[in-house]
Formats: structure tokens, C-alpha cells, sequence
């Protein structure tokens, strides 16, 4: 066991028992954690406190780390980053469980990749601060790709069709697994953007819905253990996408 002070990412929760969670958390020092909060549901005074777990906060945690098959043992914590609009505007909100679903989902690494933490941390600072967010989603989870080993290759975005299995444009369908059509001038648009360039690109609500289906597609295509996601049919209705 060794006592680690560490950031991270709470990505969920789950009740174990009548007074304890189980939080799972992406940390900046080891990658994926889970760790057991004793009592935090009954609990009325302690510094550790059940608002401390809501998905996508950022933290700032002294731990004890045991080895991989065990829960961890958090002693102390404190807010890393407060968030100013995220948990208060409804809209951002069902963004926050979407993106903690797909996180929890895309998310296997026990090991630590700093660039990987640096990102998630950062750019949910910047969607805290964001006036227009509508595209946000789509481009934080393409660009997640790049931490994950599989951006897709644009050198030949040209071409007629994109093979979602190997991640690049080719002339010729050679999987089942490949766009083309409009699916394909959508995906090749999503590409182009950065979150500066956003707000100058705007989808229509069919078009942010075959978007996120495309994306869900490519990554189970290349995460076989990624599962359906509870929250897709709240992010379209709320959020209109």
C-alpha cells in the first residue's frame, strides 16, 4: 500500500451497501482507480462528502493505493477545480453525464498517461467557461481518440470513404465498417473543427444525431468492451442534438 497525492476525475459512482460508495475515478498519478468511501451517505460530519463524488469533478486527493485488485482508501480531499456553470446550467449538466458515461466506457488504462488526464481536465475547465458549447461534445470525443491510439489518419481525406476499422480514407470499400454518402462529408467537416473554430460550424439536429452514432460507432468498433449508453436518449432530448 503506498500513500499517493494525486488529482482526478471522478468518472461515477456506485451505492455499495446502505452507506457507502464505490467512486471510480480517472487519477493523474495511476490512471484508473476505484475507491471505497465508507459511510459517506450517512455520514454528517467528515471533510469527505458525498457532493465531493459528482461525476466530472475535479479533485485533489491524498490516497491509499493497494494493488490492482483492490479498492482504494481515500484520507483527504478538496476541490482541484470549482466549476462555475457546469452542475448549475441544465444543458451543460446532461452534457457532464454523458461525457462521464462515455468516459467511463472509453476509459480501461491502469496506467498513468498524464497528456491523457491533462486533456479531460482542461478542456472541461473550457466547457465550464463556454457561452457556445453546442458542438462541444462531438469535438472532445473525437479528439479523445488521439489518447487512445486511433485519430483518425486524414492524410488521404480526399478519398472516397472512411474505414472505421483502420481509421482512414480509402478509395474503395474494403470492410463493412465504413462510411459514405453524407455520413461521410459529416464526419470529414467534424474533423476540421477545433474548439476555438466552433461556433463558425453549425449542425443541424439530424446531423449532431448521426454524428454521436458515428462516433459510438468508431469506438466500439476499437473498444470491443464499449457499451450502449443510458444517456444518449436524455443528451438528444434535452439538449436538442
Amino acid at each position: 500500500m503506498a500513500l499517493v497525492q494525486t488529482k482526478l476525475l471522478v468518472l461515477n459512482t456506485i451505492k455499495y451497501g446502505d452507506s457507502s460508495l464505490i467512486a471510480k475515478c480517472y487519477t493523474e498519478s495511476d490512471g484508473l482507480r476505484s475507491y471505497m468511501l465508507k459511510g459517506i451517505l450517512t455520514r454528517k460530519k467528515g471533510k469527505i462528502k458525498k457532493a465531493h463524488f459528482q461525476p466530472l469533478m475535479q479533485l485533489e486527493v491524498i490516497a491509499s493505493h493497494t494493488d490492482k485488485e483492490s479498492l482504494d482508501f481515500i484520507r483527504e480531499v478538496k476541490i482541484a477545480y470549482a466549476y462555475k456553470t457546469l452542475f448549475s446550467d441544465m444543458y451543460k449538466n446532461t452534457l457532464v453525464y454523458f461525457i462521464a458515461e462515455f468516459l467511463t466506457n472509453a476509459l480501461k488504462e491502469e496506467t498513468v498517461n498524464k497528456n491523457l488526464y491533462d486533456y479531460l481536465a482542461i478542456n472541461l475547465q473550457l466547457l465550464d467557461n463556454l457561452k457556445d458549447y453546442g458542438n462541444f461534445h462531438l469535438i472532445f470525443i473525437l479528439n479523445l481518440t488521439k489518447y487512445l491510439g486511433f485519430y483518425p489518419d486524414s492524410s488521404t481525406i480526399n478519398a472516397s470513404y472512411f474505414n472505421l476499422e483502420n481509421g482512414c480514407f480509402e478509395n474503395a470499400i474494403t470492410t463493412n465498417n465504413s462510411l459514405t454518402g453524407n455520413e461521410l462529408q459529416l464526419f470529414k467537416t467534424l474533423l476540421g473543427i477545433t474548439f476555438d473554430s466552433t461556433i463558425n460550424v453549425r449542425f443541424t439536429l439530424k446531423e449532431k444525431q448521426q454524428l454521436i452514432m458515428i462516433l459510438i460507432r468508431y469506438f466500439s468498433v476499437h473498444l470491443t468492451t464499449f457499451k450502449k449508453l443510458k444517456s444518449i436518449a436524455i443528451l438528444h432530448e434535452v439538449l436538442h442534438t
